[in-house]
């Protein structure tokens, strides 16, 4: 962005950030580790010239919370909030933003898939470690590669909301009015509209290293379920079936806060039949194995985003006709697409995926649905419950529950303690004793009754 004009809200967020890192000691805690490991990374953040992740403002207002009191840090929290994605919004209307964000989404794959696969090195060596020293050092180089796992998934997450939303907002764009036509000169011809043309294969810019890493800090359970049993998901039934979970984290979760619905409102009608599921496949999969074969990468990519806001019942069979074709890759990027759905969507398509045996599908959906700022999920676990969805609001905070902190999930309830704490409780016993326990300690520190 260099050489262009600062849109006010990515100023006036870099002020914000300025004043509040100095109210903090920067070379401890967060801060320090991130001017330690991305100095050059935090000044571009402080003058304007990038917007944080969000994970790393949650950071540092973790810091405040230690320095100045989690009431400090609660009163700063939805102000930091609305700054920053006024802020990141503001940055994403900047021309040539769309093919940063991919080349960044680039970076930060290759992160996760390293930090992946450097955790699971540690976690099969740890075992035979010869003496305590040695075990503890790999415990520290453990934890420091499972955070920097969960700040990749939880980066890849946002920078894909962030593509999406500026996809869609490309695809409802009016259409450029037209030259008028005329015989003198061909080049007045009427054109059609550039707005309805798929997204353009992006250039590649150089690649830069990821933004601030983590802290050696951070639990992780071993798998997620949320949706581990097919006809509990389809049928209906009062509990999703438990499985072991693992440590993505935060990005966002669309939604808004719940409001109250009438009883007769709360079971969804059944879903018409879909008579065009099929011929939507299979012109989806086509357009897709042309689009692949012309290395237009780009639009192949503008055609998964639009796949994912089908109706849920069509994803069975796109990801039964995605892998026939050899376009295994391609699904699971619509998997990642359809992970940054509202929840109400988001778990309709666990629901079916489930229901047609792709349980392994649904499960990875719901576990990347909850990378996302704790007061989100509140608010998305809120609206689900105002619906009457029981079912997909125990589905959602199953999965939250088995791959977030406590500390994280107990942060989740500041919009509504009365309502969110029963159900987060619930949630943490139905995964076992240790993280009901945990859960509640984590409530009773942060102030909640339970």
């Amino acid at each position: 962005m260099d050489g262009q004009q600062l849109p006010d809200d990515v100023r006036e967020f870099a002020v914000y950030l300025r004043d509040l890192l100095a109210r903090l000691d920067q070379g401890a805690g967060w801060c320090g580790v991130f001017w330690q490991r991305d100095p050059d990374g935090m000044r571009a953040c402080l003058a304007g010239g990038e917007v944080p992740p969000w994970d790393v403002v949650e950071a540092v207002l973790q810091d405040l919370a230690a320095d100045h009191g989690p009431g400090e840090a609660d009163r700063e929290y939805v102000r930091a909030r609305a700054l920053h994605r006024a802020s990141q919004a503001a940055y994403d209307a900047l021309p040539g933003v769309r093919d940063l964000l991919g080349d960044r989404l680039d970076v930060m794959l290759r992160e996760q898939r390293h930090a992946a696969g450097r955790t699971a090195e540690l976690a099969r060596l740890l075992p035979a470690a010869t003496n305590p020293e040695q075990a503890d050092g790999m415990r520290l180089d453990l934890a420091w590669a499972r955070d920097d796992h969960a700040r990749a998934t939880a980066r890849c997450a946002e920078l894909r909301g962030r593509m999406t939303d500026l996809d869609r907002a490309a695809r409802s764009a009016p259409p450029e009015p037209s030259a008028p036509a005329t015989t003198s000169t061909p080049s007045t011809q009427s054109t059609p509209s550039t707005s309805s043309r798929p997204a353009k294969e992006r250039k590649r810019r150089p690649r830069g290293s990821a933004r601030f890493a983590g802290m050696p800090d951070v639990t992780e359970a071993t798998e997620v379920a949320g949706v581990s049993d097919a006809a509990d998901v389809a049928g209906g039934g009062d509990h999703a079936a438990s499985a072991p979970g693992a440590t993505p984290r935060g990005a966002r979760f669309a939604g808004a806060v719940a409001t109250r619905v009438h009883p007769s409102a709360q079971r969804p009608a059944p879903p018409a039949p879909d008579h065009d599921a099929a011929h939507a496949t299979a012109a989806c999969v086509a357009a897709l194995l042309q689009l692949r074969g012309e290395g237009r990468g780009g639009e192949a990519h503008g055609v998964l985003v639009e796949a994912a806001s089908w109706p849920a019942a069509r994803f069975p069979l796109l990801a039964a006709e995605l892998h026939r074709a050899g376009l295994g890759a391609d699904w699971a990027t619509l998997l990642w697409e359809t992970a940054s759905l509202p929840a109400d969507l988001l778990v309709a398509a666990a629901d079916a995926l489930g229901a047609a045996g792709r349980t392994a599908d649904a499960r990875q959906i719901l576990r990347q649905g909850v990378a996302r700022p704790a007061a989100e999920i509140g608010e998305a676990v809120l609206r689900l419950g105002a619906q009457g969805r029981g079912r997909e609001t125990r589905a959602l905070l199953d999965a939250y529950v088995r791959v977030r902190t406590p500390e994280e999930a107990a942060r989740s309830v500041r919009g509504d303690p009365d309502r969110l704490v029963p159900l987060l409780v619930d949630a943490a016993r139905g995964v076992s004793d240790e993280r009901y326990w945990d859960v509640v300690h984590a409530l009773r520190v942060a102030g909640f009754h339970t």
